[in-house]
């Protein structure tokens, strides 16, 4: 086998127990079950040795993937050693979860399953994400207890921050001392906002103004060089696209991969296949196919016109000549195409973050072209 990695983003719900104003997820109650998991655990592994893929990555999400019992997961757990036993396949797990539903009954799951360590998200300042019926402050209070709950179990958490107007308006450097001065986490990543699902007032205001966030993230890289040396604060993207333009390292995020239909897949409770859980609620014309219903995944995705429209959009792009004369498309390929139809209606429209995107990158050049490179860990 080669060495060659595949991700499957699973989600075994799409319930939540959160609700956030800018969720591009809709909602429903329903759960995969252990038999139809065991099921897309032999497909997902026929569809890994006939390719060749030795590595997969699962990530658990939501929904909110904690509002299901930890008995699933002990149970789903053991499906996954039984499924991938002798077929030359190593599994890691990870787990993103807002960690409102988190309490010790999840302390042996998080340690067996996934290696000690979370991930989860807030943003700064909070103005989107409550409680049903709850207020933003509520939900802060709830979600930093139980992340330092988690911790002091010897619990590693990592951190996604969706910014908004305030976290602009706030600055690089009160956003990076509160969240790791403050908070005490060292690794954290920034994802744009998109007015991705059903509409709503909040999405009125997505996307943010792209140079605004562009200059906000160089600052965010040039505070994390100053204080955070070493390498012992991690940032995303900003991390990689650093290392990328000192010496060459491409280990980009799903925006900016040539192509991520070659990288992951997602598969909802129902069994439905779309690129990620970004298309998955939300957009159910994008759905690949259902893998309950398709004798193999490997025939689900070669026939599905869905996906085959991912694949080509890099070349439509160049082909339209949109990004033809970019700098950075060698890095960036169009950006990401559930933003571009998100925003324009036109899967082979450019990233609506362009913009931003270019000055970024014309920035952490220019920073790592000064020797200012702040160092990986050790």
């Amino acid at each position: 086998m080669t060495r060659r990695r595949f991700s499957l983003i699973l989600l075994p719900t799409l319930a939540c127990d959160a609700d956030c104003d800018y969720c591009f997820e809709a909602k429903s109650k329903g759960r995969m079950t252990l038999d139809r998991f065991s099921t897309i655990c032999a497909k997902t592994v026929d569809y890994l040795v006939r390719e060749n893929i030795c590595n997969l990555s699962i990530y658990w999400q939501g929904g909110e993937v904690l509002t299901m019992p930890p008995e699933w997961f002990d149970a789903a757990n053991g499906i996954i050693a039984r499924e991938m036993a002798g077929r030359g396949v190593e599994v890691a797990n990870y787990l993103q979860s807002n960690l409102i539903s988190y309490g010790p009954r999840w302390r042996g799951v998080i340690a067996d399953m996934f290696n000690d360590s979370v991930g989860t998200s807030m943003d700064l300042p909070n103005r989107h994400r409550r409680l049903p019926g709850g207020t933003p402050e509520e939900y802060e209070r709830l979600w930093l207890r139980n992340v330092r709950d988690a911790r002091e179990a010897g619990i590693e958490v990592g951190f996604i921050a969706i910014p908004n107007r305030g976290t602009l308006e706030m600055g690089a450097k009160p956003f990076y001392s509160r969240i790791v001065d403050e908070w005490g986490i060292r690794e954290f990543q920034i994802n744009t906002p998109f007015p991705g699902g059903p509409p709503g007032r909040v999405k009125e205001g997505y996307p943010l103004d792209p140079e605004w966030m562009a200059d906000f993230l160089v600052e965010l890289a040039t505070v994390r060089r100053d204080r955070g040396g070493n390498g012992t604060v991690r940032i995303g993207p900003l991390d990689r696209l650093m290392d990328y333009f000192a010496d060459g390292s491409k280990d980009l995020v799903c925006i900016w991969q040539h192509n991520c239909a070659h990288e992951f897949v997602c598969i909802d409770p129902l069994g439905q296949v779309s690129q990620c859980d970004c298309w998955a609620a939300s957009y159910p014309e994008f759905h690949f196919g259902n893998i309950f219903e398709a004798d193999t995944l490997a025939e689900l995705l070669r026939a599905s016109p869905a996906r085959r429209r991912i694949l080509d959009r890099p070349g439509v792009l160049i082909q339209r000549g949109e990004c033809l004369d970019c700098n950075y498309l060698g890095i960036c390929h169009g950006g990401c195409p559930v933003r571009a139809y998100t925003v324009y209606g036109d899967i082979n429209a450019r990233d609506p973050y362009c913009r931003m995107y270019q000055r970024l990158f014309a920035g952490l050049e220019n920073l790592m072209a000064s020797g200012d490179h702040p160092g990986r860990p050790e």
